[in-house]
């Protein structure tokens, strides 16, 4: 009996550090839209992040085509299908809990469109300009992590 209880304690002893040892997390959430010369409202649903594209991408109006997010442990790797046929694959590289370090590859109909690494900082998004559609519009990807 006597063995037992030790056993028993000395796993209760070795297993507390291990419950508290914890991977580093990231969220990371993917918006595919197209963005277009033409005049016209941008979707509502990206009108946060209007000013942004604006910015970077300088086209007159965007449109919401789809997105996808997840939750990935550091180092991992994870997938995002964000719409349309478009695939992005996250690899976590590093995180400090104010940045996620990772690497990004864009796909569509099994081509890589785009191979490339970021920071992300929780809550500012990174916005990929990506290939041109036949009617002269452009796919992008905000990127933003949580």
């Amino acid at each position: 009996m006597k063995t037992i209880l030790r056993l028993v304690f000395l796993f209760v002893v070795l297993a507390i550090p291990l419950a508290s040892v914890r991977a580093a997390e990231a969220s990371v959430q993917g918006i595919l839209l197209t963005a277009s010369n033409e005049a016209g409202k941008t979707d509502r649903r990206l009108a946060e992040y209007e000013p942004t594209l604006r910015r970077i991408l300088r086209f007159e109006s965007y449109h919401y085509v789809g997105q996808d997010s997840a939750h990935l442990d550091v180092p991992a790797t994870g997938s995002l299908s964000v719409g349309d046929g478009h695939e992005l694959e996250i690899t976590t590289e590093k995180a400090d809990g104010k940045t996620v370090q990772l690497k990004v590859r864009w796909t569509s109909g099994g081509r890589t469109l785009m191979n490339t690494g970021l920071t992300l900082r929780p809550g500012i998004p990174a916005v990929l300009g990506g290939p041109s559609k036949s009617n002269g519009e452009v796919y992008a990807v905000i990127l933003i992590g949580r």
